[in-house]
């Protein structure tokens, strides 16, 4: 049997809430949570998902009083308030029904699909009451949006003919459950991951205990019940309805097309990667990238005054774009002046290669250059495309279509990031993010907030086959569209609210990132850069080999800033700054994030 691999705890570094975020202790290999007070709010898992069916159990102390704690699930783009209230933000869409607890006043099983408060009207009890010590079982269908509660195994003590094995008589479903709750699958992208969770705003300090499949005795609490899921993985006390798995590593989905041994052209070391040396001002070849890079982008990390340097395979060597500028494409001889199978070779340009610089790269893959003419929408691009590295670059010639264009991407699901900019003029570089919308856009040469954007993808989000350019770009001749679509267990592209804190939110990838870009889009901020290289080629710059990161690079002319500093772990990445280009209290921030190692075969870093 394949081995289950890590299961989820309750996570220390997540984001939480509350007046007093010091008191929590976590206990039992975080499995036990004491002194959860009033306004201690919520913690959340360390496993976060999009899909699939999960079930997990939960009880509290037996002797605690008043108004009881809550299990359910939430995710990280809601301010967590007081009392398991949600603040949601101006630019969140869907409301706060995308949200779901279940468990109220002395272990009394509530379902809600409005906020989470326990006065709130939305907020509806059911016939079964439970009692301190009781456990309650969450078995939630993600992609159905219907979720289901027990008490002390009995899904029927909580409405009647409740059965998550049938689907039948859910507490919360689209249609047919206590309340209605229909969180669609654009929803789930655009805000998840989704956490396991818990919160508490009884008076009253509480110890809370779950098993997510890891210990069916509660730490010693109560006689074992050995009941696993049908995939074999999981420690339960109660049986695990059909077809709802433990939330482990063993379960969570990757792409078939990453492979795990780490050895085929797939594996994410060889889709993504940084490399860093020191300048020389002449002719040098960087090697040990492991692949031929398709777009590499280049930046001085200790000069204020260099610009970033973008090249590509489709496009062709010495051809220089700059991220930061709105300039037109030049064509230089001392840029990056060959592509090879294992990196690339740059000129004497300080730009690329500045006498004594710190210059990094970032390089992705497509398909090493072979292009072919795409048709499938409704002007051709020259298109160069690797779906199962969730990649592609399309160039374009004389656009000049007044109502937009679309063009085919060749990666065969939506891309969640494409960036595009014309290359015979000073327009600027154009993104799309899916968190925000086709409706939206950011400019990456830019601080600006996100903007209406009707002009730049014709209001229309993208589809498996084509992405749409607006008429912003009419009779503007050539442009170069960048796009990526999300793998899973490779790379991910969402959303997160901050919280203001140097204690910031934490945030699940599913991989071990290499590289995360973020930025604000509530507000003007620079773009964030953060990434790790453990093949460095200079021994001074450690500062991209040590976690926490604490330096980044903007998308703007400066120098690496240091002092913000980001955690890259073996799920995610943590804020460890209160810095409003990260995390201001309620600022939105979108992110990319490329990965080193998926989550289902890495161990803790």
């Amino acid at each position: 049997m394949a081995s289950s691999g890590n299961f989820c705890t309750m996570n220390p570094i997540g984001q939480v809430g509350g007046s007093d975020n010091t008191s929590k202790i976590f206990e039992n290999g975080n499995l036990q949570v004491r002194n959860f007070q009033y306004f201690d709010a919520t913690v959340m898992g360390t496993v976060g998902v999009t899909s699939g069916k999960w079930y997990y159990e939960a009880t509290f102390e037996t002797g605690n009083s008043g108004s009881g704690p809550a299990w359910g699930w939430c995710n990280s783009r809601f301010n967590i308030d007081a009392g398991l209230s949600y603040t949601v933000p101006s630019s969140a869409t869907g409301g706060d029904t995308i949200h779901i607890y279940g468990v109220g006043d002395s272990g009394t099983v509530r379902v809600t699909s409005g906020v989470h408060n326990e006065s709130n009207s939305n907020w509806a009890d059911t016939s079964a009451t439970g009692s301190s010590g009781q456990i309650c079982g969450i078995a939630v269908d993600f992609d159905n949006s219907k979720a289901y509660f027990s008490i002390n195994g009995s899904f029927t003590d909580v409405r009647s003919g409740q059965n998550p094995a049938t689907a039948a008589n859910p507490c919360l479903a689209p249609s047919g459950g206590l309340y209605t709750w229909n969180l669609t699958a654009d929803n789930l992208n655009k805000y998840g991951p989704w956490y396991p969770a818990i919160g508490n705003w009884a008076a009253a300090s509480r110890t809370v205990r779950v098993n997510f499949g890891q210990d069916s005795t509660f730490q010693g609490q109560v006689t074992a019940g050995g009941n696993a899921d049908e995939n074999g993985f999981g420690d339960f006390k109660y049986s695990v309805p059909a077809g709802f798995l433990a939330i482990c590593t063993g379960n969570t989905p990757i792409s078939s097309d990453i492979d795990p041994a780490q050895t085929d052209d797939n594996c994410p070391s060889k889709l993504m990667t940084t490399a860093n040396w020191a300048g020389t001002a002449g002719s040098k070849t960087i090697t040990g990238v492991g692949f031929k890079p398709d777009l590499t982008i280049i930046k001085s990390a200790d000069q204020g005054n260099s610009d970033w340097c973008l090249f590509d395979t489709s496009r062709g060597a010495e051809k220089l774009l700059e991220p930061n500028t709105t300039a037109n494409e030049e064509t230089n001889s001392n840029s990056l002046t060959a592509f090879s199978t294992d990196g690339f070779t740059v000129g004497s340009d300080s730009r690329v290669n500045g006498n004594s610089y710190l210059m990094t790269a970032q390089c992705w893959k497509a398909n090493g250059g072979t292009t072919s003419t795409n048709s499938e929408g409704n002007q051709d691009c020259t298109l160069q495309a690797n779906a199962k590295a969730g990649f592609s670059i399309m160039t374009l010639a004389n656009y000049t279509s007044a109502s937009g264009c679309t063009l085919g991407h060749g990666l065969n699901t939506a891309p969640s990031f494409y960036i595009h900019k014309p290359l015979g003029n000073t327009k600027p570089w154009h993104v799309y993010h899916s968190s925000i919308g086709a409706t939206k856009a950011l400019i990456l040469n830019t601080t600006a907030a996100e903007a209406t954007a009707i002009g730049y993808f014709a209001n229309t989000e993208p589809t498996a086959d084509v992405l749409s350019l607006g008429n912003t770009f009419a009779g503007t001749g050539n442009g170069i569209v960048y796009a990526w679509s999300e793998i899973e267990g490779y790379s991910k592209f969402s959303s997160y609210v901050g919280n203001g804190n140097a204690d910031g939110p934490y945030v699940s990838t599913s991989h071990m990132p290499r590289c995360v870009w973020i930025k604000r889009t509530d507000s003007s901020a620079e773009w964030a850069i953060y990434f790790w290289n453990d093949t460095t080629t200079n021994a001074s710059y450690v500062s991209l080999k040590r976690n926490p990161l604490d330096s980044r690079l903007t998308f703007d002319a400066g120098s690496m800033n240091n002092g913000e500093p980001v955690d890259f772990l073996s799920n995610g990445f943590k804020i460890r700054d209160s810095d409003a280009i990260l995390n201001s209290d309620g600022g939105t921030y979108i992110y990319c994030s490329w990965g080193s190692v998926p989550f289902k075969y890495n161990n803790a870093f």
